[in-house]
């Protein structure tokens, strides 16, 4: 939807336009696009350090889905 309406020339939008036209899965990609971003370009932490921590937020929901799968462990229902 935002790709369409940028790729017609408008150089412009204001944040309440974008609001209205982004649905609410493209509010919150803009929102984490925009946090990660201003991080980033501050020096909070690198390109790397995000993928790093994406990796490992990945790699441990799929070790949750992997365990709560075993219905033969319990215990795997608390990870």
């Amino acid at each position: 939807m935002l790709e369409s309406i940028t790729a017609r020339g408008k150089n412009f939008m204001s944040y309440e336009e974008a609001m209205r036209l982004a649905s609410r899965d493209e509010a919150f990609k803009a929102t984490v696009y925009a946090m990660n971003t201003l991080l980033i370009h501050r020096g909070i932490y690198t390109q790397e350090e995000f993928q790093q921590l994406f990796v490992e937020w990945v790699k441990k929901e799929e070790s949750k889905k992997g365990l709560s799968k075993d219905v033969s462990r319990p215990e795997a229902a608390f990870a």
